[in-house]
């Protein structure tokens, strides 16, 4: 039974995980980099690398207040292809992931303001395809569970219930 309810308890974690609108620290630390790494290009900036970190709002999980929007910090920090330092920060209260985030975002390159935006991508575009790895199930089929039970029976009384040579 536990086993189930594990099961259960895991598909609906991974539902819930494929929302779009879902803001987790992950996803939107992910979708914050890429985008803004485009952005940035679109700019000129020869962006060597950039890595991004969210921090969550509120206590891990909350449902935020009525009337109020969740909301996650990013923290972004890179490099250009010249060793100059990149930073994005801002907080998010929207994300599509891989696709688009929204909130107050602003990227700077050594010290000078690159772009000071309400959010970066297309919100309205589908997210984005999501690796799936040889001989995954296609998007949208359903997992099958299967549970297996062993049981072993020791009957030393009964001549025709011995354990079988090799088990």
């Amino acid at each position: 039974m536990l086993v189930i309810v594990g099961i259960v308890g895991a598909a609906g974690a991974a539902v819930v995980g494929c929302q779009a609108d879902v803001l987790g620290s992950a996803g939107v630390a992910y979708t914050t980099g890429t985008m803004a790494s485009a952005r940035l290009r679109q700019a000129d900036v020869d962006v060597s690398w950039l890595n991004c970190a969210g921090d969550p709002g509120g206590a891990a999980g909350a449902t935020p207040a009525p009337g109020r929007s969740a909301v996650v910090s990013v923290d972004c920090q890179g490099e250009t292809g010249d060793r100059g330092r990149i930073t994005v920060n801002g907080e998010v209260t929207r994300a599509v992931d891989g696709v688009c985030v929204r909130g107050d975002l602003r990227a700077r390159v050594d010290g000078k303001q690159v772009f000071h935006v309400s959010g970066l991508g297309d919100c309205a575009a589908a997210p984005g395809p999501t690796y799936r790895p040889p001989g995954y199930p296609p998007a949208g089929a359903q997992p099958a569970v299967t549970v297996t039970v062993t049981r072993t029976l020791w009957c030393r009384n009964d001549p025709d219930c011995l354990p079988v040579a090799g088990k």
